[in-house]
């Protein structure tokens, strides 16, 4: 490259090193802000999640208990019971890896105790711990969110 060539680029750079500082300054701004509201979409779609399975998880130790204690009084409690495990499975897909794990368990521990509820010598311990390990991994997820 000729000597006047160099000369000629140091100086465009010095006329125009506001143009390009301002530039790159507006570059990283909008990666940055990009990212950031990404990362508070995610946050706001756990916390959503989060907040509805909880609520869910009440509505299932309910079908349990009724199921468990009172089979005879309110038929069904497993059919709905099936249906908030399943709710519970699909919110759980937006929530990290260990609550949809747990939720899996869930469904595995409905599915082998559920035909149990009501019957003499049955329990409702396996299923009622799998719900406390979701919640708890619900709840952990919860304060992990920044």
């Amino acid at each position: 490259m000729p000597d006047n060539a160099y000369q000629s680029i140091k100086a465009q750079l010095q006329r125009y090193s506001v143009a390009l500082i301002s530039l790159f300054v507006a570059l990283t701004t909008l990666g940055y802000n990009t990212w950031r509201n990404e990362q508070t979409e995610a946050n706001r779609n756990i916390r959503a999640a989060g907040f509805e399975m909880i609520i869910a998880m009440a509505d299932l130790h309910e079908a349990v208990f009724l199921g468990h204690y009172a089979p005879d009084t309110i038929p069904g409690s497993e059919k709905k019971g099936w249906a908030v495990v399943l709710g519970l499975q699909d919110l759980s897909m937006v929530m990290p890896a260990s609550v949809q794990d747990a939720a899996t368990e869930l469904g595995k521990a409905w599915e082998a105790e559920s035909g149990h509820l009501g019957k003499p010598g049955a329990s409702i311990g396996q299923i009622n711990s799998t719900i406390d390990h979701l919640r708890s991994e619900i709840l952990t997820a919860l304060e992990a969110l920044d």
